[in-house]
């Protein structure tokens, strides 16, 4: 499998995969907040590109496109599939694309829902159903057995993985493989050369078992954005410390340190006792923008968008109120899924 390459997120983009939430989710007690939030997604995605949005049936669809209606967007870049799901995190169900010989493959990952924390046989379905689909039927299919998802996986896209131990190790995703044969899977299936681990971070109210997506990104091949905590009151505190000092000692390829950028964590949000997992690196880069999760925080708000625009001085940075994702357990970048051009020529 040599000669691939597992591309970064600024990669030219086609445009984006979400599918959205209906009454059978888990959104029903919040699903109009949810879709309203959904829809400032879709509306500022279709300014610069596509979106391929998965939709329960043809009612469903009628009805998105009712919601959609009342903010801006671009009707002819919403491409719907109707096809059955369980949940809409895109990102972790989501195919995964690398270009092998400058050609798009499509890598289907095994998906059990972050270790069987819930029904998933749909979900897990959905690239094997998506590739008889005329928009990327033409594509190179690839079906692994390693259970694995995309919030875990961060690349620079010259050949660097990052990513968490807490996650990738767990006995709940692959019991029988230790670090060294996941590693070895992971440089075969991504053409990655470079493995970097975080032994520490975590988010209070996180199913996936410390996504590396909701703790430290590449901004560029140079530069990482990452999670900070300076209240030493807070229960995240010295778990983001100790990432905070891991990173600082990752190098890249030529040796020369990651520039790094942190963002504080915002204040603590609460719903029915249990906090929920806000994280501003939980963005997603497209065509010329960055689309940031947001708090209604109006201290850490401010500062997030600010060192945003630091990390990202070529793009503009697009704020959207994501307190309605956080409710259930994800924010902005765990319900898209980025696909590259090429992967879709129409």
């Amino acid at each position: 499998m040599e000669n691939r390459d597992f591309l970064a997120e600024w990669h030219p983009q086609w445009g984006v995969l979400l599918a959205w939430p209906h009454p059978d989710t888990d959104w029903a007690d919040n699903l109009a907040s949810a879709e309203t939030c959904y829809a400032e997604i879709v509306s500022a995605i279709s300014q610069r590109e596509n979106v391929l949005l998965l939709c329960h049936d043809l009612p469903h669809q009628t009805h998105i496109q009712s919601v959609l209606s009342t903010l801006p967007y671009h009707p002819q870049r919403v491409q719907f599939v109707t096809i059955p799901y369980d949940d809409t995190w895109a990102r972790d169900f989501g195919f995964i694309t690398v270009l092998h010989n400058g050609q798009p493959v499509l890598l289907d990952f095994t998906f059990n829902a972050w270790g069987g924390k819930f029904s998933a046989s749909q979900d897990n379905a959905i690239n094997q159903r998506l590739v008889k689909h005329p928009l990327l039927d033409s594509n190179t299919f690839e079906t692994h057995s390693l259970v694995m998802e995309g919030g875990s996986l961060e690349t620079d896209g010259q050949g660097t993985l990052l990513t968490t131990e807490i996650c990738l190790l767990n006995p709940n995703r692959n019991p029988t493989l230790d670090k060294a044969t996941i590693e070895t899977e992971l440089r075969k299936a991504l053409g990655v050369s470079r493995i970097l681990w975080l032994a520490h971070g975590h988010l209070e109210g996180d199913d996936t078992d410390a996504h590396i997506d909701t703790l430290a990104r590449f901004a560029d091949p140079h530069s990482i954005v990452y999670m900070s905590c300076t209240d030493p009151t807070d229960s995240h505190y010295k778990p983001l410390l100790a990432m905070e000092k891991e990173l600082l000692t990752l190098r890249q390829a030529n040796g020369e340190p990651y520039r790094l950028f942190p963002i504080p964590l915002p204040a603590a949000i609460y719903e029915d006792g249990r906090r929920l997992p806000a994280s501003y690196v939980n963005f997603l880069i497209i065509n010329g923008a960055v689309l940031l999760p947001v708090y209604a925080d109006e201290c850490f708000d401010p500062v997030a968008i600010e060192q945003m625009q630091a990390a990202f001085p070529q793009h503009e940075i697009i704020p959207i109120d994501c307190r309605a994702l956080i409710a259930q357990n994800g924010s902005l970048h765990c319900i898209t899924m980025q696909i590259p051009h090429k992967v879709i020529s129409r």
